[in-house]
């Protein structure tokens, strides 16, 4: 691995530096959106975005016809890493769906017309997506789809519903997994299609969180007529479209820069008191820090190893993995140490002690959701040890099994 910037990425950080510097304000600890939900910042997040395009800073792998910058995966990571110290009004929760997972999909295993038709919309923010994928029976389980596709001359008529699908009730478009096949095997018998979210026979109904906001909905579909030109690859070969939009979703949200790390639970336990002496001096809150400490730089040091493919022109192989399966739980484990660290007040919410506890509160509220997001613990336990460790496949009864004679 290479932990140091190439003369040619050190100049391109300077430059994205320079124009964050000057084009966006530090991040604060407090978190707006548990107050106000990330649909009360459209319109911020839209003209952020926008100047992200006039520099060439959005989904910068793409080409310059289609909005991008026409530069290199390692560009594309160095940015993110800037940007993740940035206020950037909720453009990589409003838009990151579209611009990590959504378009990328869509220019892989897209037409030369949806290319044309979606990909500048989209960068430029004037459309919003939402990825389709969980069902209520399914789970992690992408192949798990019944949501159903029935052929009708050049339209295919689209029954079934969505779960945990972030911001569907804001979005204009979607990109969604359905069975066109049910007697072939399950992941034989899917095929991909794009969804205009305005159409007719489609409801969207927000699910109230924790965090007293609803960006993730259920997403019912009746009778939902989809053009066969809105098709995202072959017929029935919507599993392998599929995979190359989760490896998108995993890497992005391995890739998240969370703010309740191991510094933020020393300035803590540095203002906190444990028998009348400094948490810092308590050998358990010290051991807590340096646990914390020893995850995030296992992490780093898998996100160095992607990083470094990146920069040679190689793909990330499936160790991207590994990062959710570390952050994702560190986060809600943080946010369980910041609120023993602070005894009684641990339970209280930053309505009762400031907007210093809002950190915590967010955390606490939202990593569970965070853990499930783009394959749960389990899933990714299981494709790191048959696919990075070579340990025998988990049991699978129903691989070889037509869909529709496995048991609901």
């Amino acid at each position: 691995m290479d932990f140091n910037d190439t003369p040619e990425e050190a100049a391109f950080r300077a430059e994205v530096r320079d124009w964050l510097a000057a084009n966006a304000v530090l991040r604060s600890d407090t978190t707006e959106k548990l107050a106000v939900g990330l649909s009360a910042n459209l319109d911020k997040a839209r003209a952020f975005q926008r100047k992200k395009v006039e520099a060439g800073f959005s989904v910068i792998t793409m080409s310059r016809a289609f909005g991008g910058r026409g530069g290199t995966a390692i560009q594309q990571v160095i940015y993110l890493q800037e940007e993740a110290r940035y206020d950037n009004c909720g453009v990589a929760e409003i838009f990151g769906v579209g611009l990590g997972m959504c378009l990328p999909t869509i220019l892989h295993n897209g037409t030369d017309a949806q290319r044309d038709r979606y990909l500048g919309p989209g960068i430029s923010g004037d459309e919003i997506w939402c990825q389709l994928f969980s069902e209520p029976s399914g789970g992690s389980d992408v192949a798990g789809a019944r949501t159903s596709a029935a052929r009708d001359g050049d339209d295919w008529i689209v029954n079934g519903q969505k779960i945990w699908t972030s911001g569907a009730h804001y979005s204009d478009f979607g990109i969604i997994t359905t069975r066109t096949d049910p007697t072939a095997r399950k992941h034989r018998g899917m095929t991909m299609f794009i969804v205009d979210m305005k159409s007719p026979g489609i409801e969207v109904r927000p699910i109230r969180q924790l965090s007293n906001t609803s960006e993730f909905n259920e997403v019912f579909f009746t009778d939902v007529r989809v053009p066969d030109a809105n098709r995202l690859g072959a017929l029935n070969d919507g599993w392998n479209v599929a995979l190359s939009t989760l490896m998108h979703e995993r890497v992005s949200i391995g890739a998240r820069s969370e703010t309740l790390d191991w510094r933020r639970l020393l300035d803590i336990a540095r203002a906190q008191e444990i028998d009348g002496r400094p948490a810092t001096e308590d050998a358990r809150v010290g051991d807590q820090i340096v646990d914390a400490w020893l995850v995030e730089f296992g992490a780093q040091l898998t996100s160095f190893r992607g990083q470094t493919a990146l920069s040679r022109g190689e793909a990330p192989g499936p160790e991207q993995s590994i990062l959710k399966m570390l952050k994702a739980p560190m986060l809600q484990q943080n946010a369980y140490r910041a609120m023993e660290m602070a005894g009684e007040a641990g339970v209280l919410t930053h309505i009762e002690v400031g907007d210093d506890w809002d950190d915590v509160i967010a955390s606490l509220l939202l990593s569970p959701g965070i853990r499930i997001a783009g394959g749960s613990d389990e899933i990714l336990r299981n494709i790191v040890a048959e696919r990075v460790l070579g340990l025998p496949q988990d049991v699978r009864l129903d691989k070889d099994v037509p869909f529709n004679e496995i048991p609901v």
